[in-house]
């Protein structure tokens, strides 16, 4: 009973987390990128295409964390076997 009740709550963190850590990393990238094309204009267009490809991969882990969580709502019952094993387990 408990493994269901983690697998929920470990999707809930797992999403969180990677969207909290693929904003944080996304805002660093942006921010020294623009740090760089105030210092030095002309590289502008280099940094706006290491920006995007960082930000991809950046992205891409956000959504590999969707994914995992997906999969593992797969892993949880339906909510009519949820109730049976709950009733089958206070004896009823």
């Amino acid at each position: 009973m408990l493994y269901f009740g983690l697998i929920g709550l470990a999707i809930g963190i797992a999403i969180g987390m990677a969207a909290l850590g693929g904003g944080a990393g996304i805002g660093k990238a942006v921010s020294s990128a623009l740090e760089g094309t105030a210092r030095q204009p002309e590289a502008a267009g280099n940094l706006r295409t290491t920006l995007i490809i960082g930000a991809a991969l950046i992205e891409a882990l956000t959504i590999y964390a969707l994914v995992i969580g997906i999969i593992l709502m797969g892993k949880l019952p339906s909510p009519e076997q949820a109730l049976e094993m709950f009733k089958a387990a206070a004896g009823h």
